[in-house]
């Protein structure tokens, strides 16, 4: 067994790795915490009855209108009444007509008077779940025992494995795509070394097995966000029928010719890089004494093997760039089709522009974790191939600035969005990082200039003869010790005695630690190439920042849609610490004694039912026992109210009422009427925010 002693880079880079992990799982926890459970491109935009709204009669159906196409069963929307029970038929109904997206469901006829509440869930046409409740009444608000799931759809703990899955898939298209685009863009002889095959590989395993986790998962997403359900045979074929099943599945069969590309640029074409290399560095049109003439047939035809030889290697490179980038493409566009690119203004033109956004990005971050694993684990990478990449990043860079001004504009659609959704601030955190990642660019770009100016290459080549040198002379000593050990004279036989295992593997570690040991020196002989690593390696870090943000950002309901959903605004201007709301207001009635003040205490003072009191006091701060006290409540913004409510006389000068209902947070208006005789009333009215 051959063991291999670590290098200090390797070192160094593995005890980095726990604490980038750590700074991930943190980075992620906060992303994940903030942005809440997957919103979805479609958004509610009209009820009918309205969310808290009074009707006289119960209406015959519940109708819900959508800002996009949604995909909705049977069991999608669900009517209860105050006991908890369903009064609808179950059976959903298609209203849509033109660009009016709405579906509704029927109810039974009879309903009593009370608070009545809706509950629904969907498939948005960008393949996030969506889901909602409200309440309406009839007659009067009343008292509810229905109690609605905390969880939206898509949270929980299937929501939390979904969202790693898509994290690890975007981590695996970039490492797949860019560090394929590295070797046959920046660096072809890349394709011969170990360490990048292993890490497009990776790239290829990790993208393939977390499409397929999704797959599994994508029911119990969508739907009751059990784990339990991932068995359901039935759940998955109906996840095969929607399109972002049919994505996955597209993307799964891409991934087959992807693994056939990876084949050929590690097989044969790795093989005549080899033989190219080979070819280069000790053949040419060169005789046998190394000097080329007319009559030196031999070295003719040596040139002209090595001629065609680099035709094919280039014919080759040329096939395996087009068919990867339709690969490529075609893995790019899975995304594109099932998205938040697929819906809204201008798909036509978003799709495309969101496959050349995501290829730039796998392009640029893909190809910065080639470089970062050649500058670790290959000391011979060529400053050219570094500097090759720097002109690719840039035209990445440009690529996806383009592309992303498009996307925010069409996906914001308003400035106040920027600064006012969740998506908007998410952008402004993605813009943050690839500004700093552009930064730590210019740095290695610095760095690099440094490379090519730099006098290392003759250190180099002394540093690699010497160590090759004495590599071969512990090569011959390992030979002869073994063939000593190995063969003896007993008499005239000749007897084959097996070498010593232990002296074996100490001779290997032997040979790895010179060779360790040569790469270090190789690596370090350049003082401009460690420069270059650290600024790489702070490159790939923030860019393990920014792809889990963008994972996170393509799951988050898009600013523009945002600001349509019904209830967002208000919802998120006018929540109130968890106290009762006190007012006092001064009334003046015009006639005798008509004047004095009413106290209102509404408890918790939260959406929901509450307990209210008032008590009236005359002008001298004595109990005021009035004929009659109306009190409403009214929520402009919504068109909701007013609700009127009719307390009971609980004593002099003091009333109450349970069960009052605010269905909506919002600033509510409260009107209070106060009737001193047959003929002097007044209304005062008090705005309160109700969270």
């Amino acid at each position: 067994m051959t063991a291999t002693a670590p290098t200090p880079a390797r070192v160094r880079a593995t005890a980095l790795l726990p604490r980038l992990t750590l700074v991930l799982a943190a980075l992620l926890a906060t992303l994940f915490t903030a942005a809440g459970p997957a919103a979805a491109h479609a958004a509610l935009t009209a009820s009918d009855p309205k969310d808290g709204a009074v009707v006289a009669t119960a209406p015959a159906q519940v109708t819900l209108s959508f800002s996009e196409q949604v995909a909705m069963g049977d069991d999608s929307i669900r009517v209860m009444d105050p006991t908890g029970k369903r009064v609808d038929t179950g059976e959903l109904r298609d209203m849509c007509s033109g660009s009016t997206i709405r579906y509704g469901t029927a109810l039974h006829s009879g309903l009593p008077n009370g608070t009545y509440t809706v509950a629904w869930q969907a498939v948005s046409a960008d393949s996030h779940p969506v889901s909602g409740a409200f309440t309406f009444s009839v007659g009067a608000p009343s008292a509810t025992r229905v109690t609605l799931p905390t969880q939206k759809a898509g949270g929980g703990p299937v929501g939390v494995a979904y969202g790693i899955a898509r994290y690890a898939a975007y981590i695996g298209f970039t490492v797949l795509i860019g560090g394929a685009a590295f070797i046959l863009l920046c660096w072809r002889r890349g394709s011969t070394e170990r360490p990048l095959q292993k890490l497009v590989l990776r790239g290829w395993v990790l993208l393939t097995a977390s499409t397929l986790a999704m797959l599994v998962l994508r029911g119990p997403y969508t739907g009751s966000g059990k784990f339990a359900d991932v068995f359901d045979l039935g759940g998955l074929k109906a996840v095969l029928d929607t399109k972002a099943g049919a994505s996955l599945v597209s993307r799964l069969l891409l991934l087959g010719a992807a693994a056939l590309f990876v084949a050929v640029l590690f097989g044969a074409y790795a093989r005549r890089q080899q033989g190219a290399g080979a070819d280069g560095g000790s053949t040419g049109p060169l005789g046998l004494d190394g000097a080329a003439g007319p009559l030196d047939v031999d070295g003719a035809d040596a040139a002209d093997d090595v001629v065609a030889e680099r035709k094919d290697t280039s014919d080759l490179a040329f096939g395996l760039g087009v068919g990867g980038a339709v690969v490529a493409a075609g893995i790019a566009a899975t995304w594109a089709l099932s998205e938040h690119a697929s819906t809204g203004i201008q798909p036509t033109i978003a799709m495309p522009v969101d496959i050349l956004h995501l290829l730039a990005v796998a392009t640029w971050l893909g190809g910065l974790a080639a470089l970062l694993v050649a500058l670790y684990k290959v000391p011979g990478i060529e400053r050219e191939a570094v500097r090759r990449f720097s002109k690719v990043a840039f035209i990445s860079v440009v690529v996806l600035v383009v592309t992303g001004v498009y996307q925010s504009w069409r996906q914001l659609g308003s400035w106040s969005a920027l600064t006012g959704t969740s998506y908007g601030r998410l952008l402004l955190i993605k813009v943050a990082l690839v500004a700093v990642l552009v930064g730590i660019a210019y740095l290695s770009r610095s760095w690099t200039a440094r490379l090519s100016d730099s006098r290392a290459e003759p250190a180099q080549a002394d540093v690699s003869r010497e160590t090759e040198e004495d590599v071969s002379r512990e090569t011959a000593d390992v030979s002869r010790e073994t063939s000593e050990r190995e063969v003896v004279l007993e008499g005239a036989a000749l007897v084959t005695v097996p070498a010593d295992p232990k002296r074996a593997a100490q001779l290997a570690r032997q040979r790895a630690a010179t060779d360790n040991a040569r790469s270090k020196q190789v690596r370090d002989a350049d003082p401009g190439r460690a420069g270059l690593r650290r600024s790489v390696l702070a490159e790939a870090a923030v860019a393990v920042a920014l792809l889990a943000v963008t994972t996170v950002l393509t799951s988050t309901e898009p600013g523009r849609t945002a600001e349509l959903e019904t209830g967002r605004g208000s919802a998120a201007s006018t929540a109130v610490p968890n106290r009762p709301v006190k007012i006092t207001l001064p009334f003046d009635t015009g006639g005798p004694q008509g004047k004095g003040t009413v106290r209102l205490e509404l408890a918790p003072g939260r959406v929901g039912a509450n307990g209210l009191h008032l008590w009236a006091e005359n002008a001298d701060g004595q109990p005021l026992d009035l004929p009659e006290v109306k009190i409403s409540f009214t929520l402009s913004a919504k068109e909701i109210g007013p609700l009127p409510v009719l307390p009971e006389r609980a004593a002099p000068g003091h009333w109450s009422a349970d069960g009052v209902q605010l269905p909506l947070p919002g600033e509510w208006r409260i009107d209070i009427t106060v009737r001193t005789s047959d003929i002097d009333q007044t209304t005062v009215q008090k705005n309160v925010k109700i969270g």
